[in-house]
């Protein structure tokens, strides 16, 4: 296999972004700049800055290897990082394929002694169904210090949840909210407007309201149409919905178009939200001149200056903390705790509690089911390990404050021998070692927006996708589509199809005494077949 070498294909200034050059040109610089001074001072003076490099080669050396040590450990938590999200891909499907596949779609009412109806039971599944998949984009969230619920592809798969342990959202109050909600600073009084906007006139796919100016559904309270009058005033600045502001965008690659569509108490924020780039982002030495002309001009502007209004407050997320120094340097997101994924988790075993009491899954299947929720919580605390435990302070300082020593001293050793060339040798020494000592600290939490990280984004997408498709599954009776003319099991010792030997009653397959023993011998010979078939000569 031939890789490419990433250096050169597709080069852009995002890629520029994502290498460590903005993060250490400073130390770069400076180092470069003793190394000037040295050269200099020694070379047009009398006085010679050198010193014998007899520690260079073996400080050199024992720095290396704990440099080298250092970006290990931190690739190490970038793998783990990605073995843990193919666990929760894994744990997901098996928790859909236990909850459609395994899950009854015959069934009897208790109350009524009537079977439900198939349509009921394929609700109730993929509705679970969906509950698992918003599992994995809550652990994204979480990841990425992004509180709460309210997002694009995080609150259509699981708004239809319970609020209030009252199960009453029209006498509800902020005291019997539920945790994930509280957590997520819901409005109550904009829920209840949402809730009569979902119940009354939900909304299509076109971002047209559905059966508007229909009649209230059979058994709406009594103020429905009270409240539509009221409703009705509403601008649609004043509405929120999971479509608002996505039509008018016309992306070519909008994948949250194929969430459900839903009224919202808050608006939802993007399912991606990096913060924003600027060209100092690129250009981080530009960063210096910014805060110099600030500091010069704005003293002077500040007479003609407007009074804007105070935001009002928010739930902060990565996208409106700093992400840089005013050199440029990367600063790594404030972590932030998130209820969200255990909540689901605890969705997902009162559902199976659910199903044992009325006796819908088998013991061995209901053990499946307990091990795959398990296994998501166990997941998402491993990862957050990750995220939470940088390596101890004291030994990346130690590191740091040793390489800086090191580096300083650097053109004092080398300059006897290569006198003016010490300035970029200098230069390149503090490139290469710097460099890798950031990347150990670029990579050790891999689940932000950088190019570096690990796409979340695509992981969830991935694991929607395989949802979609066990949902798809029909779940036939082996005998539709195991005995046609399109099998031919046997292969390559007897070549007809299942079909031809079901209905030649007379072969000896058929037989009372001869029947396993001509199969047997069948099975040998196709062994035998494909055994000299498949080596190479």
């Amino acid at each position: 296999m031939v890789a490419e070498n990433p250096l050169f294909v597709g080069w852009s200034l995002k890629k520029f972004k994502a290498t460590v050059i903005n993060d250490i040109w400073p130390e770069v610089l400076f180092f470069s700049g003793v190394a000037t001074m040295v050269t200099l001072v020694s070379e047009m003076t009398t006085h010679k800055l050198s010193f014998s490099s007899a520690m260079l080669t073996v400080l050199g050396t024992v720095l290396g290897l704990v440099i080298s040590f250092r970006t290990s450990s931190a690739y190490e938590r970038y793998m783990e990082g990605r073995k843990l999200w193919t666990n929760i891909a894994i744990a997901s499907r098996n928790l859909a394929q236990i909850i459609w596949v395994h899950v009854p779609f015959q069934r009897m009412d208790k109350k009524t002694g009537q079977q439900k109806s198939v349509l009921e039971i394929s609700i109730e599944k993929k509705s679970m169904v969906n509950i698992v998949q918003a599992y994995s984009v809550a652990v994204k969230h979480l990841l990425r210090a992004e509180p709460g619920v309210y997002y694009e592809d995080l609150y259509p798969l699981i708004c239809f949840l319970p609020r209030y342990a009252t199960h009453s959202s029209e006498r509800a109050t902020d005291d019997d909210m539920l945790p994930l909600w509280k957590s997520s600073a819901m409005d109550n009084e904009k829920h209840k407007t949402a809730h009569t906007l979902t119940s009354s006139r939900p909304l299509s796919p076109d971002h047209s309201v559905g059966r508007a100016g229909s009649a209230p559904p059979a058994g709406a309270p009594s103020g429905t149409d009270d409240n539509e009058k009221d409703l009705g005033q509403l601008s649609e600045d004043q509405i929120y919905h999971s479509l608002r502001g996505r039509l008018k965008r016309k992306k070519s690659f909008d994948p949250e178009m194929a969430l459900p569509v839903v009224y919202s108490e808050h608006p939802l924020l993007p399912a991606r939200n990096p913060p924003k780039e600027s060209l100092y982002d690129y250009l981080p030495f530009l960063r210096v001149f910014k805060m110099m002309f600030k500091a010069l001009f704005r003293p002077l502007l500040r007479p003609f200056r407007r009074h804007k209004p105070e935001p009002e407050p928010q739930i902060p997320t990565s996208a409106s903390a700093a992400t840089r120094s005013f050199t440029g340097k990367k600063l790594r997101p404030e972590a932030i705790e998130s209820n969200v994924p255990l909540e689901i988790t605890l969705f997902l075993s009162s559902y199976l509690a659910w199903l044992l009491r009325n006796g819908q899954l088998q013991p061995a299947i209901a053990s499946a089911f307990t091990t795959g929720i398990a296994q998501l919580q166990d997941t998402v605390t491993n990862l957050d390990r990750i995220r939470n435990t940088p390596l101890p302070f004291a030994y990346q300082a130690h590191l740091r404050i040793s390489l800086w020593l090191y580096l300083f001293f650097l053109p004092f050793q080398v300059w006897s021998s290569f006198h003016y060339l010490t300035i970029p040798g200098t230069a390149f020494a503090s490139f290469l070692l710097l460099g890798f000592l950031e990347i150990g600290q670029e990579i050790e939490n891999p689940f932000n927006y950088d190019m570096n990280d690990l796409d979340l984004d695509a992981f969830c997408l991935s694991i929607q996708r395989e949802l979609h498709e066990i949902t798809a599954h029909t779940c036939p009776d082996p005998e539709e589509y195991i005995f046609t003319a399109w099998n031919q099991p046997f292969a390559p010792g007897d070549r007809r199809t299942a079909e031809e030997m079901m209905n030649d009653v007379n072969h000896s397959y058929h037989g009372p005494e001869t029947g396993m023993h001509s199969i047997r011998r069948t099975l040998l010979k196709g062994w035998w077949d494909v055994d000299q078939m498949t080596r190479a000569r």
